[in-house]
């Protein structure tokens, strides 16, 4: 029986619809695990953030989604969502948000409702048998 692509690649053992730590995964193996499957990569470095609206614009312009996806996390939320599902089939989604600040400014509230945001969109995802995964590093 012939090995499936994800079986090939550090995506084996992770979940199809998850969003967790990046840990001892490389960004540049994800994305070449991204490659191997087809599927879309998106990464943004957040290091330079020191607000929502920083880490909001940044991942909007790193992503390169439109600019009304950088308003607010509902705006980034319908941004990986809707629009894409209505433009067809979609292979599937690696993710990258390296990173994530720690400041006074985006503090540990703002940092879960940013995850919850990619939760989210992993759940509307696996509702379609899509696969998203999300990793992600604090600064």
């Amino acid at each position: 029986m012939p090995l499936r692509k994800d079986q090939d690649t550090p995506l084996r053992s992770v979940r199809a619809n998850i969003v967790q730590s990046i840990r001892a995964f490389r960004v540049q193996d994800l994305q070449e695990a991204a490659i191997t499957l087809g599927h879309h990569f998106l990464y943004a470095n957040l290091a330079h953030a020191q607000s929502k609206q920083d880490v909001l614009d940044l991942i909007a312009q790193q992503f390169t989604f439109p600019a009304q996806c950088g308003k607010n996390f509902d705006a980034l939320y319908d941004g990986m969502t809707d629009p894409l599902h209505r433009s067809g089939p979609q292979p599937g989604f690696v993710l990258v948000l390296e990173q994530i600040p720690a400041t006074a400014k985006f503090d540990k509230e703002a940092r879960e409702q940013l995850l919850d945001i990619f939760r989210d969109a992993a759940d509307y995802w696996a509702d379609r048998k899509i696969a998203f995964r999300c990793f992600y590093s604090f600064l």
